[in-house]
């Protein structure tokens, strides 16, 4: 739960964090919304795998691929976008001018689905893992665990939330947006293992690299072109945010 969790909450964080920077607390109740969401629908999916259907392997796997590779396009634009606004000047006026606008409804409703996204991935893989075991018996222990790592996690999300306070704004967008990306690297990386597993993608296995679960990183050829070419998007759309920055 320690380990999925992380995932989910430094995407849920940096969006509270960024709006809470941007005045825009008006907006906060859609992302709460996105992740209380997903943790409702993990209840019924606990249910449903439980007492009502047998969840294949493949299935499970196909959920899991399709869900991180929807997460990392989304995280990718987000990236830039806030790479862009780290490099622009004036940000008070951009905030006062240009915030509103933005975010609009439907980005709002956008950062709903983010974060309903992101958390249920997780809350999806952690529930079928904790099923496995819960049937294996000593569910004492299992919930001892996961009240640990759930105290953990409000640890560090009261740690990150503090400190996005006392950055400049500009800063805060810059550090946002390699994180971000960072994850979205990840994301991409275990998204195409798990069709793998699924048998939808082909499968070439890559002696040479190393198997880094924890960043996303599988020997295999397919998972290392994706990742590769994911890190060639995000550097181009940096590349090009910067110069568009120059340019004003």
């Amino acid at each position: 739960m320690l380990r999925e969790g992380l995932e989910a909450l430094l995407i849920v964080v940096a969006m509270i964090a960024f709006l809470r920077k941007a005045d825009r607390r008006d907006v906060l109740p859609y992302v709460h919304g996105g992740w209380v969401s997903a943790l409702a629908a993990g209840g019924l999916t606990w249910a449903a795998a439980t007492y009502l259907i047998s969840i294949s392997g493949a299935s499970r796997e196909l959920t899991e691929g399709f869900g991180s590779l929807l997460s990392a396009v989304v995280l990718i634009s987000v990236g830039v976008w806030m790479h862009g606004k780290g490099q622009a000047d004036a940000w008070q006026s951009y905030i006062k001018e240009k915030l509103a606008a933005a975010l609009s409804k439907r980005s709002a409703w956008f950062l709903f689905l983010l974060a309903f996204v992101v958390v249920y991935r997780e809350v999806f893989e952690t529930i079928l893992f904790y099923a496995a075991m819960w049937s294996q018996g000593a569910q004492s222990a299992i919930l001892a665990g996961a009240g640990a790592a759930v105290a953990t996690l409000a640890l560090i999300a009261w740690a990150l939330l503090s400190y996005s306070r006392r950055l400049p704004i500009s800063q805060f967008f810059s550090y946002s947006s390699i994180l971000i990306s960072g994850l979205a690297v990840i994301l991409t990386g275990k998204g195409v293992a798990a069709l793998q597993e699924a048998a939808l993608f082909d499968l070439h296995p890559l002696a040479a690299v190393p198997r880094i679960e924890i960043l996303g990183v599988f020997p295999t050829v397919e998972g290392v072109l994706a990742q590769l070419l994911t890190l060639l998007v995000i550097a181009a759309g940096f590349w090009f945010t910067s110069r568009r920055a120059e340019v004003r």
